[in-house]
């Protein structure tokens, strides 16, 4: 069974996550009772990002990782010419000749499968069981990691890597109706064991990143879910497109000097100056990353935080504190809020010596302010998604 490396709370990660999610353990005996067949599993891990936020959908470059939560699709094709699904939100029974949206977890599962639909790809009915262990509204990017897994399973893991992550961000964009940039699902489908990945978010060519051996990462859960679907991200999108019609760029991630940014005003200039100084920020921390300066990284996730706090305002004031407090806290090189915003968590770069002391004085020190006991993890970088055998007790 799955083991988390440090202790977070009285009460364990995995009894809080599964409260609403199947667990992977034994996950194909289960589906072979529900179904009366053998399956194949497919995983699509959760991913971190190390830094460059808010720039994917502005065509910069962003430091993603793969990581060892993850989304379980178990399958087998059906004779119905439908889906058949079963998760731990519910049964669904999906048609394949129309699409009809929900709003909830179903949208994801449909809205892969049209989205492979659209791009060329013959679909046929399947039985499915979905389990996770990755964390939902945590800001891991579990709806990601359901994209890939679904993917995998309805294509028997033919459609895979960048393929397959523009696939999964089109079923978020026009079927779910979150106007994402690729990131999420593209370090989800192309993860590798132990390294980050480095991103260009506008041509998509990427390469892996060397982690230190003696870095870590701390995941660190404010306690407000978010939900993306929502304005909030939508708007800052829209100012950030807006900023790049007045600058005429197609994308702002080809403005460079921030001097540039002088004809602008109001939100555009704000989400803008993020965005030009982020993808700054970024090439900085991979140069900083290969010279294994782990310090130099650390104090540019905390420069991120607080402009993805003033310029971009996506931060809450839970998220503000908890930053605050792992910032400050012996063993931690720097922390700043991961993901959309409006909720979800903080990422913590530790020293994986002094990582568990750190991890105690947060944990300690923001469930008073939460008033509740907090929740933190420590990752693993993990492979991208891919077919597994059966997890066993």
């Amino acid at each position: 069974m799955r083991t988390y490396p440090l202790a977070m709370s009285e009460k364990t990660l995995s009894e809080n996550i599964m409260q609403s999610l199947i667990d992977p353990i034994n996950l194909s005996a289960r589906f072979e009772q529900a179904f009366g067949t053998q399956p194949r599993i497919f995983v699509g891990p959760g991913r971190i990002n190390i830094i460059g936020e808010h720039v994917d959908y502005c065509g910069g470059m962003v430091m993603p990782a793969a990581i060892d939560l993850a989304c379980y699709v178990a399958c087998a094709p059906n004779q119905l010419g439908s889906l058949r699904v079963e998760s731990g939100f519910g049964s669904a029974h999906i048609g394949l000749e129309h699409f009809t949206r929900h709003g909830d977890w179903r949208d994801y599962v449909a809205g892969v499968a049209f989205a492979l639909i659209e791009a060329g790809e013959t679909i046929s009915g399947h039985d499915l069981m979905i389990a996770a262990d990755v964390p939902i509204g945590a800001g891991v990017s579990s709806s990601a990691a359901l994209e890939i897994a679904v993917g995998l399973a309805l294509t028997g893991g033919t459609v895979s890597g960048a393929r397959l992550a523009q696939i999964a961000q089109r079923a978020e964009n026009h079927f779910v109706g979150m106007n994402c940039g690729i990131m999420d699902q593209f370090a989800s489908a192309n993860g590798v064991a132990g390294r980050a990945l480095w991103l260009d978010c506008a041509s998509l060519n990427f390469e892996t990143l060397r982690v230190p051996d003696e870095a870590c990462f701390l995941i660190l859960d404010s306690g407000v879910k978010h939900a993306h679907v929502g304005g909030g991200y939508a708007s800052r999108r829209a100012d950030c497109e807006a900023a790049a019609r007045t600058l005429g760029v197609g994308l702002l991630c080809e403005i460079e000097d921030v001097e540039a940014l002088s004809i602008l005003e109001g939100n555009p200039l704000k989400r803008a100056r993020h965005v030009v100084t982020e993808i700054a920020r970024t090439k900085a921390a991979r140069a900083a990353l290969g010279l294994g300066d782990l310090a130099a990284v650390g104090e540019l996730m905390n420069q991120s935080h607080a402009s993805l706090s003033t310029n971009m305002e996506v931060s809450t004031p839970e998220l503000d504190h908890l930053a605050s407090l792992a910032q400050k806290t012996q063993g931690i090189y720097g922390a700043r809020m991961m993901g959309g915003g409006f909720g979800g968590s903080v990422i913590a770069l530790a020293d994986r010596a002094s990582a568990e002391a750190a991890q105690r004085t947060i944990v300690a020190a923001y469930s008073l302010k939460l008033g509740r006991p907090a929740e933190s993890f420590v990752v693993q970088l993990a492979q991208g998604g891919h077919e597994m055998a059966e997890l066993v007790a």
